[in-house]
């Protein structure tokens, strides 16, 4: 399923995305360590293209399987990033993850929580989701300030719940359900924006 709102995007991730997404996650390496997840059994950090190659092995078994949605995010046709619903539970809980990360030369544009607003929506009115949550660092203001502008509704702290970066760390759990945007996440979005266009914020 491919995903458009101006020149946000979102598209299936591919093999032959390879040698750009290592390029943009060499180049943001600093910017993006800090928050990302680590096997406690390996290194820390690999750079090399066996790891993305096993990621979307990996995330293309989930998606066959229905546990997982990984998308490249785009911005004006180029490679900008990654959002990958995860962690699909079915039956009575019909819940999922959200993780996402972005180049830091397109932050603070508004791609991801553009992005996230559409995959949100795809999540709840067509495949039939019914609870999103994105568990964020504390310390990641960057991250808790997408979810936030959107309306995610902050749950709680889970103590030591992901290892991140070399450790096991604290996350704040933040979650969305249908009723909580009965007429759309991307609508709303919308009307947010403009509004703020039109107060020159």
């Amino acid at each position: 399923m491919t995903l458009t709102e101006g020149p946000v995007g979102l598209r299936p991730i591919r093999l032959r995305d390879v040698r750009v997404w290592r390029e943009t996650r060499l180049r943001n390496i600093e910017w993006l360590r800090p928050w990302e997840p680590t096997n406690p059994e390996t290194p820390l950090y690999r750079t090399g293209l066996g790891p993305y190659i096993a990621m979307v092995g990996t995330l293309r078994r989930e998606a066959r399987q229905g546990l997982a949605m990984p998308w490249v995010v785009t911005y004006e046709g180029r490679f900008a990033g990654q959002l990958t619903i995860g962690g699909i539970t079915w039956g009575a809980a019909r819940s999922a993850q959200v993780g996402y990360w972005i180049d830091k030369a397109l932050a603070g544009r508004g791609i991801i929580p553009t992005a996230l607003a559409m995959a949100v929506d795809h999540c709840f009115f067509t495949t039939g989701l019914h609870r999103l949550e994105a568990n964020i660092r504390p310390e990641n203001h960057a991250s808790r300030r997408v979810v936030e502008k959107l309306g995610f509704r902050e749950e709680g702290l889970r103590r030591r719940q992901l290892h991140i970066n070399g450790a096991w760390r604290d996350h704040i759990c933040y979650a969305l359900t249908l009723e909580d945007v009965p007429n759309g996440l991307l609508a709303q979005w919308r009307r947010t924006r403009e509004a703020a266009a039109r107060d020159g914020s």
